[in-house]
């Protein structure tokens, strides 16, 4: 009786099983919504010439996880030595890259290499996760020395560890993080993240918006070439062309309203903004204020097509190639009103943008190599098209 109990029991649980399968192969699928997140994965299927080519814009690697340490140059070992006592070494150990302080020969705190962030063409700072909090390593990589120094801000009598990145800093330097932010009042007592939910880098969504709707009428509709449910830039006035590229790259110095991870292109960049300074309220600083200094511009406020595509590929990498940058100057300044001296020059053709938009140092960045009393500027190039 007791066997036949048992086969009962076992027969029972099939059957439930059984019903319960063919009720879920049943169910309809859920439709994509206009907020679906597709993934960048899934843009290669159908876009990717486009998608190996941003493999190689430097949004892309706006941050990224550190994997075989590319980002951490390592052909020595460095030390940065605060005092003759309190020194920082980088350290490479068989569980990762550390940042390691020694306080008289002892080792006191060690923290690894987890996050790159930066393109790494200026400099590559770097961040740890203790848990769920993120903080900046006291050092970074600047490319302007081929050395390291204290990270921006830092200061340079004691190592810092304890600088949280939160995801206000990510909004700029990823696709999207899942913050687990707690408020007392107005005093925020908790900067906690879920890491297993960050994006690295700036993907194919974070500029054109949602896909997972495109993807879905796409995937059923292949026959259908004119893109849909999709943000496209030619339909974009030239206004919200330049927000697009403003959510980043108008500073980080505003009062937020929302999470600038949900903004859209076509959207108001003031629905994410209380106030951005204009170039006429304020001086624009060389980093994250690029669009102010543009907007401050002749080239800008005497056209009415001049934006940030103009001169940068969104998809390629051509940052760095100041003769293709000239070319774009040549091609809307064809009769060029320069001195006989500076026309004998072979730069006048290949070479506008040192002149008409140089290196300027930001008056919010800057860096301190170890052992030395003076502060280095950090170099960046001027978005304000003029005559200097």
């Amino acid at each position: 009786m007791k066997r036949k109990g048992r086969l009962f029991l076992v027969f029972s649980i099939i059957a439930v099983l059984v019903i319960l399968f063919s009720q879920c192969m049943d169910a309809p699928k859920m439709k994509a919504t206009e907020t679906s997140i597709a993934g960048a994965k899934t843009c290669v299927q159908c876009h990717k010439d486009i998608s190996n080519s941003y493999l190689n814009n430097a949004h892309y690697a706006a941050s990224s996880p550190i994997e075989n340490n590319n980002q951490v140059n390592l052909g020595t070992d460095y030390v940065y030595e605060y005092d003759k006592n309190l020194k920082v070494a980088i350290e490479k150990r068989d569980s990762g890259t550390f940042q390691v302080v020694y306080f008289n020969g002892h080792e006191k705190l060690a923290r690894r290499f987890d996050i790159a962030i930066g393109s790494g063409k200026n400099a590559y700072t770097y961040a740890s996760w203790k848990g769920n909090i993120l903080s900046q390593l006291p050092l970074s990589f600047f490319k302007q020395i081929n050395g390291w120094a204290n990270s921006p801000g830092m200061r340079t009598s004691s190592p810092d560890f304890g600088r949280i990145i939160d995801s206000r800093c990510l909004e700029c330097h990823s696709s999207f993080i899942e913050s687990k932010k707690e408020n007392n009042g107005s005093l925020i007592v908790s900067h906690e993240m879920l890491k297993s939910s960050l994006v690295y880098g700036i993907d194919c969504e974070r500029c054109h918006g949602p896909a997972g709707k495109h993807v879905e009428f796409h995937l059923k509709n292949p026959d259908k070439k004119e893109a849909k449910f999709i943000a496209l830039y030619k339909t974009l006035t030239r206004k919200q062309r330049v927000d697009a590229c403003g959510v980043c790259h108008s500073g980080n110095d505003a009062e937020l309203l929302k999470s600038t991870f949900s903004f859209k292109p076509g959207e108001d960049i003031k629905e994410y903004y209380a106030h951005i300074s204009s170039s006429q309220e304020s001086q624009p600083d060389v980093h994250g204020q690029q669009n102010q200094m543009l907007e401050g511009s002749k080239c800008f406020t005497k056209s009415n097509s001049l934006e940030c595509s103009t001169c940068h590929s969104p998809h390629d990498q051509n940052k760095g190639s100041l003769t293709l940058y000239s070319k774009k100057c040549i091609s809307c300044h064809s009769t060029i009103e320069h001195t006989q001296k500076t026309l004998e020059s072979a730069m006048v053709k290949t070479n506008c943008i040192d002149c008409h938009m140089p290196l300027k140092p930001s008056k919010v960045i800057s860096f301190q190599q170890a052992g030395k009393s003076e502060v280095s500027p950090y170099m960046l190039r001027s978005h304000r098209i003029a005559i200097y």
